[in-house]
């Protein structure tokens, strides 16, 4: 990992986030609305977590052929992912509700996807947004010698075959979070001293981490087979409600910050990178499909990448009027505002990004 922390530039285009955050305040203040969550994240969380919990439910209770269950469970995977990606996420960054003990209840709905509401913090709203796209400090581009996300990051021969592999690896996300991620998370955040608001105890820590991840454990691995259903059943219904959720999140950051458009900028040799903050996240985020109703509605807004990383204390809900905003404040400032039109077309640039990055670097 690189040992300098980037400092971003506080010279020029100071004047882009000063326009956009008052032009932004003022579309808030002008609709006497709230920047946090409304009945429509309200009714969202209730329909994700039927979706969610209902064939679980249905599973424990009914006798069902074994094709029915597993069908439940990708259901169960798709709701997991929508919580994941509406409740969870709005909520850890303070804007599902005006009040944080909402926030913290909602927030923890991160242990519904087997992670850990500390290391989520950190990794995404310290490292994922502070140094957006930053190999070295970006986490969210790591993934080991397996994949390579950068063209600075290490080439390796089976690299040239990650387009192909990439989509099996990514269903593995909250898969590794149930099991071994939390754990190496929480080492590392723990020796490195990170953290997100006030620090809190190591022991506190790592007792919430052992204790939540034996209660996920007894909830969707124990009690189903002590009602009476055949282990490997069991097991097999786990791995592919996790396999969904997992593929799902996972192809959604990457539409996001994996793409050719997306840049990976580096410090120079002081630590400093080359823009401010802001104008930083126009050019390593991406946005795509951002007419498509139903990706707004179920990625929670993410598909608004742009905004979120520019507002992120802003709710999802609020995404799709303000990036009009947005744009149109960047065009003005001649800065790049990168969008796919649709989800199709952000998948292949995806993948064929993944090819590109997959060739030997001399011969790119």
């Amino acid at each position: 990992m690189n040992k300098i922390t980037p400092t971003f530039a506080k010279q020029d285009s100071l004047k882009f986030f000063r326009t956009l955050n008052s032009r932004v305040n003022s579309y808030f203040k002008e609709n006497n609305i709230p920047k946090t969550g409304n009945w429509k994240i309200h009714l969202k969380t209730v329909i994700l977590f039927t979706v969610f919990l209902v064939p679980y439910f249905l599973i424990l209770t009914l006798n069902m052929p074994f094709w029915i269950h597993l069908l439940l469970t990708i259901v169960m995977g798709i709701g997991m992912a929508g919580i994941g990606m509406n409740v969870m996420h709005d909520a850890n960054h303070g804007s599902y509700s005006t009040k944080s003990w909402v926030n913290n209840i909602m927030g923890g709905t991160i242990y519904v996807l087997a992670g850990n509401v500390h290391n989520w913090q950190v990794q995404h709203n310290v490292l994922h947004h502070t140094y957006t796209n930053i190999i070295g400090h970006d986490e969210d581009l790591e993934a080991g010698r397996i994949m390579r996300f950068s063209k600075d990051a290490e080439w390796h021969k089976f690299h040239k075959f990650q387009q192909y592999y990439a989509v099996f690896l990514y269903g593995l996300l909250t898969f590794n979070w149930a099991i071994t991620t939390d754990f190496k998370q929480m080492r590392s955040y723990l020796k490195r001293k990170l953290s997100y608001g006030e620090p809190k105890s190591p022991k506190v820590l790592w007792t919430t981490l052992i204790i939540t991840k034996v209660i996920y454990l007894a909830i969707w691995i124990v009690l189903p087979i002590v009602i009476g259903i055949t282990w490997w059943k069991v097991l097999v219904g786990f791995f592919i409600m996790h396999y969904t959720a997992g593929l799902i999140l996972s192809v959604v950051f990457q539409l996001a910050h994996v793409v050719d458009e997306a840049a990976n900028p580096l410090p120079n040799e002081e630590g400093e990178m080359e823009n401010t903050w802001a104008i930083h996240q126009l050019f390593t985020t991406v946005n795509f499909a951002p007419k498509n109703k139903i990706v707004n509605w179920y990625t929670g807004g993410l598909n608004h990448q742009i905004e979120h990383h520019i507002f992120p204390h802003i709710s999802h809900v609020h995404y799709d009027k303000i990036s009009k905003i947005v744009k149109e404040t960047a065009k003005e400032c001649q800065l790049p505002y990168y969008e796919y039109k649709t989800f199709r077309s952000a998948v292949i640039a995806h993948f064929k990004h993944l090819k590109e990055l997959g060739m030997k670097p001399a011969l790119q």
